[in-house]
């Protein structure tokens, strides 16, 4: 029982919840008590799920999108008929604040699955005559996908990745990070209650080096979706590489926050301070606040009148607005890097500090001696936000541009013209001009450098878990 709900800690596989002999603790980031004891999955549950997956995969990639996307909205309405169970557990596990979850996070994952069940069956396949040929473009489900997500937001971008596997007519096997495993198997529960077939969806518990090694080399695999760290994805991407297998990857990032002296300032500085919610552990955060020099002292005091507002609490109190990291392990590495950058000379502007009650850390702000500091150049992904000014557009460029990730940017300015100059120039999979966060479903996302590689989203996903083929037929040789 976790949060009031029963929650399996088990693995699904082919319709079936398999326990291990071996087990891990999941703690909660709230009181870092031991919530659940989760099945550790090795080779051999690993390679029945696969086969699980590859057994399915004929009759389900047969359903056809129709007939696929009648499924995955009934998935879709259990998610939703079940939000406040979702929320409840996916707060307790990795503590994202329990009101985002109920009213947004939840939800989009019900909105996942209906928008690409939709998009699947709206596809209209290229058609055309050339040389005497009538040419058509088709999509074949490419067979079973193994899908590997993150500690953060687990159960969202689960849905956000075996929403177009599905839809395409793969089979998944889903694992889970292992500091946040239990709302995916809630996830697997509502998919067999939806009536997907047995083996169609499939979920292994475990540890990524032992679990999710396993799954991406195993031979009978043929797509693999990895959101984490770009250190891992280089391991995953090697076992991709000697199967022949297409990999997709959304790495993190060390996105830019530019504001420019045009700017709508309060919005631009409370957007700013909005960066260290979840505890910064959001990959698209604008982490790296860049302002023109000739508003830098008015910037920083409405920074820092928000930011002052926050509130670092339970996740389950609507008065917090900064919820606890997610796991000891993390908290040292958030508090590592700060140290590392009082050492190296960059000025702690504001926080850097533990809280000393359980895994909060203070919101911190530091201006850095140089660019090339440690504290800009790697994705810290906690509460740490950098601050630099710049003279002019080129200037802001460049140090946008200067670092090796390139997932996302936030530009602030009331003009047209320097919203598409800059928006252009920023190398990132995204750029948002005035907001953040705000996103199409069918809009391509994914990263440029080390942020990642391949791209989610729309047609592009569907395009991913799918085999494109040319149908070439003689013109006048069939009736």
């Amino acid at each position: 029982m976790v949060a009031g709900v029963e929650v399996p800690t088990d693995h699904f596989i082919g319709g079936e919840w398999v326990a291990s002999a071996e087990r891990f603790d999941d703690i909660s980031p709230i009181d870092e008590t031991v919530i659940a004891r989760v099945s550790r999955a090795g080779e051999a549950e690993v390679d029945r799920a696969v086969r699980a997956a590859h057994d399915a995969f004929p009759a389900w990639a047969a359903l056809g999108p129709a007939g696929r996307a009648a499924h995955l909205h009934r998935l879709a309405d259990a998610i939703e008929a079940n939000v406040g169970r979702l929320a409840a557990v996916e707060c307790a596990d990795m503590a994202m604040l329990l009101e985002s979850l109920r009213l947004r996070v939840i939800a989009r994952g019900a909105a996942n699955y209906r928008s690409y069940a939709d998009l699947a069956v709206s596809y209209e396949e290229r058609d055309w005559r050339s040389k005497g040929t009538w040419n058509r473009v088709q999509r074949m489900p490419a067979g079973p996908a193994a899908v590997i997500t993150p500690w953060n937001a687990p159960f969202m971008l689960s849905t956000w990745k075996t929403a177009p596997a599905l839809a395409a007519g793969c089979t998944v096997v889903l694992k889970p990070a292992e500091w946040s495993p239990l709302a995916c198997a809630l996830l697997a529960e509502l998919a067999s209650e939806a009536g997907l077939p047995p083996g169609v969806f499939n979920v292994v518990q475990g540890i990524g080096e032992e679990a999710g090694a396993a799954l991406v080399r195993h031979p009978l695999i043929r797509r693999v979706s990895f959101t984490g760290s770009p250190d891992a994805a280089r391991h995953i991407g090697v076992s991709a590489a000697r199967n022949l297998v297409p990999f997709t990857g959304e790495l993190g990032g060390k996105g830019p926050l530019i504001v420019f002296d045009d700017a709508d300032l309060d919005a631009a500085a409370k957007k700013a301070a909005g960066q260290y919610d979840d505890s910064g552990q959001v990959c698209l955060a604008g982490t790296r606040l860049l302002v023109q020099a000739s508003i830098r002292d008015e910037f920083l005091k409405r920074f820092h009148a928000h930011a002052d507002a926050h509130v670092l609490g339970d996740p389950r109190d609507p008065a917090t607005t900064i919820s606890p990291l997610i796991h000891p392990d993390h908290l040292a590495r958030v508090e590592a890097f700060v140290a590392r950058a009082r050492e190296a000379g960059d000025t702690v502007v504001r926080g850097g500090r533990w809280v000393g009650d359980g895994l909060h850390y203070e919101p911190t702000l530091i201006e850095p001696k140089s660019n090339d500091s440690e504290i800009v150049q790697r994705e810290v992904f906690g509460p740490v936000l950098t601050f630099q000014t710049f003279a002019d557009e080129e200037e802001a460029v460049a140090l946008a541009n200067s670092t090796e990730y390139g997932l996302s940017g936030i530009v602030y300015t009331s003009s047209m013209g320097r919203a598409d100059r800059i928006g252009r120039r920023i190398r990132a999979g995204i750029v948002w001009v005035n907001t953040f966060l705000v996103r199409d479903l069918t809009a391509p996302f994914g990263g440029v450098g080390i942020s990642g590689i391949g791209r989610e989203g729309g047609d592009y996903a569907l395009d991913f878990y799918s085999d494109l083929k040319t149908l070439q037929i003689l013109d006048g040789s069939v009736g």
